[in-house]
């Protein structure tokens, strides 16, 4: 089977239109009308129906265009890994929005100086959707937390920064103790259902304080703006944020000792794309190296499995 005529299948159920996909190519359409019924033969299937002036995929050919970019990716890294082009081929990265917005634009700078050839997709989801992606093959690897359960023997893991938690406050109130503004302050709360707002519940419980809550959501970086405008203090992990510290935001500590956050890489020891999945860890470690921040994970070298946070 010719993958081209793959691509060219995907790109008519994409526009809607032989012609269309045909003029992208820089085909006839009676040429991509060949290749799509070279398919049509390959997998004993009607793939495409006409609806007026448009074609809609059949049934069958809605159930190639899911699989058919997962079985492109795998080729195309067969093709790297049978010529030994371990920086060459596809990798698709999922990512938590705190990395997105801070150190993974860094990250991939470093990684794409040293893979120029690598294809890169990223996916954006929570740490526990992104660990069913890896675990079911959808991601190559995911930079996010540990997830609040032991990982399963077929990942591994690396840690890149511990985060504590911290008090975000606008610069006019830093004089004042931590304590005392969460409870006189209106609270901008971070979102209970993540693993960050959780560590925040439990600090609140042990100090025995109960806030005054006027917003809560998920946005580590809408939470700081909403901070600089004066709209509350918000109790959050340290992360690796670009804040306005110094200018309208100021990070105080706790007085009491707070859980960390747990910020790494996971992956599937087994992945096929370990070769460039290990060029992107490096990338990641000195990406945190040169930050620094809250216990960054000096190492350089890939870090064992760690247990669960308590």
């Amino acid at each position: 089977m010719e993958t081209s005529y793959l691509h060219s299948f995907l790109l008519v159920v994409e526009m809607g239109s032989m012609a269309e996909a045909a003029r992208r190519l820089d085909l006839t359409a009676a040429a991509v009308a060949q290749q799509v019924k070279s398919l049509e033969r390959e997998f004993g299937a009607p793939l495409l129906a006409r609806a007026g002036r448009t074609v809609l995929p059949t049934p069958a050919g809605h159930r190639l265009a899911q699989s058919a970019p997962l079985l492109l990716r795998e080729l195309a890294h067969a093709r790297a890994h049978v010529s030994q082009e371990a920086t060459a081929g596809e990798l698709v990265i999922g990512s938590i929005n705190t990395a997105l917005h801070s150190l993974l634009p860094d990250i991939l700078a470093g990684f794409v100086s040293k893979c120029p050839h690598a294809r890169v997709f990223l996916r954006s989801a929570t740490t526990r959707e992104l660990y069913q992606a890896v675990q079911q093959g959808g991601l190559d690897a995911a930079v996010c937390l540990y997830p609040p359960f032991a990982l399963a023997k077929t990942f591994d893991w690396t840690l890149l920064r511990e985060e504590p938690l911290v008090l975000l406050v606008p610069r006019q109130l830093a004089h004042l103790d931590a304590h005392t503004l969460l409870r006189t302050q209106p609270l901008i709360r971070y979102d209970r259902t993540l693993g960050g707002g959780q560590m925040v519940e439990r600090y609140l419980r042990a100090a025995q304080i109960v806030p005054l809550e006027r917003f809560e959501l998920s946005s580590l970086v809408a939470i700081a703006m909403m901070v600089e405008r004066g709209l509350g203090v918000s109790l959050v992990p340290d992360t690796a944020l670009d804040l306005p510290d110094g200018q309208g935001v100021v990070r105080l500590p706790l007085p009491l000792e707070s859980q960390s956050r747990r910020f790494g890489v996971m992956w599937l020891r087994s992945s096929a794309r370990l070769p460039l999945i290990h060029q992107l860890v490096e990338c990641a470690h000195a990406v945190v190296r040169q930050r620094g921040g809250p216990r960054a994970a000096a190492r350089s070298k890939l870090a064992p499995a760690e247990p669960p946070c308590p």
